[in-house]
């Protein structure tokens, strides 16, 4: 019987090593932080999230008494000794040694005779929320914007089947009110400017806006992609017979095709000077010759032609005739690229966005990130880039919301801070990282410390301290 006694008492003794073993267990896998003091303020134990947390470590803490840690910078007050004068529950926002946000509390616990045995202290680090306030705070300007869109202030209709084009930037109004102005008269039409940047949007409009003709064709031309020695007939027709292949009957160009409507010749700067010659004369007595006819045909068609080169330049040098050049530029539209037109960047990105969500039956949002990295990227391709990098980033990205991590000149950056971060980087290391490339990116575009800031939408002193801690 004693020794069944002896038995009993061991098996609970094994119990209740277990279970003590288990709540320690449970107290060090807490996500908040777990420090336990005596009734007089002894640390007795703590946690590794209070370490993290605090930035206090075992050794610095166990066994002393945390009224030595009081001091006026990182630990002006502390939880465990309110709660032992007030002799209640005390909780307080703290910030610590390591710079971090979190809120503490203090709880007694009494024995029989209504002393405190103990104190449980509490840590839950609040930096996060922190950060998800500024982030609401961003939505929520972001969703504004997105309002504004919805009522269409910075849109303009291009034709009756009511397809819109962003006219936010005070210079792009200026090209539109001259594209209207000038849309109604049949004199032809030089649009200048980089690759990408809407020249052909700015020729449908003027289609569009001129009612004797947007009944009919609107024929685009790029002549730099068709050949040479194909150009002629392309743009002229020709008749049975006139080259090996040809048609029986002949073929009438893209100039008969286009009569009493419009032809638009995109890459004017790549045509050959034969070319040219043929061009003026279409231009001069709106007549055209068939290759291989001998007699000439008349064309109602009105001509409106765009290059990215420099065409005084290829005068210049002989490629590029100068009797064609006043011809052609009778009005002259130069637009501006992208990177002179931030305040159109976030809008037509919100047009890309909801046109290629339509096409691959998604409903993917952009944030506020997005847009300030946008607006600081240089954007050679301009809006072609532009569109291609918004169609990239909805079938790539997983999340319903649009990261810095998925725009494509950004991705790699991510995947070796991922890779990095598996190598025990902190979170902080790659923040930095990313941060360091934004602003390195800022001053590329904006030079001065000023514009910089403006654009990040950070006080100009932040910006400075931040380009000497990475060294920009």
């Amino acid at each position: 019987m004693g020794n069944s006694l002896m038995e009993e008492d061991g098996i609970k003794d094994i119990k209740n090593k277990k279970e003590l073993t288990t709540l320690e267990e449970v107290i060090e896998g807490s996500f908040d932080g777990i420090l336990v003091a005596d009734g007089d303020g002894n640390v007795l134990m703590m946690n590794h999230s209070y370490v993290r947390h605090t930035g206090i470590q075992r050794e610095e803490l166990l066994h002393k008494n945390i009224k030595d840690f009081i001091n006026p910078t990182w630990m002006k007050k502390s939880v465990v000794i309110l709660a032992i004068e007030q002799r209640q529950a005390v909780s307080l926002n703290h910030t610590t040694k390591n710079a971090k946000n979190i809120m503490v509390t203090g709880i007694p616990l009494f024995n029989e005779e209504g002393l405190i045995k103990m104190v449980v202290v509490n840590t839950r680090d609040i930096s996060e929320i922190y950060e998800l306030r500024e982030e609401l705070l961003k939505a929520k300007e972001m969703e504004k914007y997105y309002l504004s869109q919805i009522n269409g202030k910075n849109s303009e209709k291009i034709n009756s089947k009511g397809e819109e084009i962003v006219v936010a930037n005070s210079k792009m109004q200026e090209i539109y009110a001259l594209a209207r102005k000038v849309a109604v008269f049949d004199t032809t039409v030089l649009i200048t400017g980089e690759s990408g940047v809407g020249k052909e949007l700015v020729a449908r409009y003027l289609h569009e806006k001129n009612t004797l003709r947007n009944k009919k064709p609107f024929i685009e031309v790029n002549c730099g992609a068709i050949p040479e020695n194909l150009l002629e007939s392309e743009l002229f027709g020709y008749e049975e017979g006139a080259f090996t292949g040809a048609n029986k009957g002949g073929k009438a160009g893209l100039f008969e095709a286009a009569s009493g409507g419009t032809i638009f010749l995109d890459e004017m700067g790549e045509m050959s000077l034969n070319l040219q010659v043929k061009l003026l004369r279409a231009l001069e007595d709106r007549t055209i010759m068939r290759v291989g006819a001998t007699e000439p045909i008349s064309v109602d068609t009105r001509v409106l032609a765009a290059t990215n080169a420099n065409l005084l330049d290829k005068i210049e040098v002989g490629t590029f005739r100068e009797d064609l050049y006043y011809r052609l530029n009778v009005i002259n539209i130069e637009i501006p690229p992208l990177r002179e037109r931030i305040d159109e960047i976030a809008p037509l990105a919100l047009k890309f966005i909801n046109e290629f969500n339509k096409k691959y039956g998604q409903d993917k949002k952009l944030t506020y990130e997005i847009i300030k990295e946008f607006e600081v990227y240089p954007w050679k391709g301009n809006i072609r880039q532009l569109k291609n990098v918004i169609e990239n980033m909805i079938v790539l990205s997983n999340g319903d919301y649009l990261q810095i991590r998925d725009i494509p000149w950004l991705a790699e950056t991510y995947e070796k801070a991922l890779i990095n971060s598996q190598k025990e980087e902190s979170m902080a290391e790659i923040l930095a990282r990313v941060e360091k490339h934004v602003l390195e990116e800022a001053k590329e575009r904006y030079g001065s410390t000023r514009k910089m800031a403006d654009a990040l939408n950070m006080d100009q002193s932040t910006v400075v301290r931040k380009q000497k801690k990475y060294g920009i």
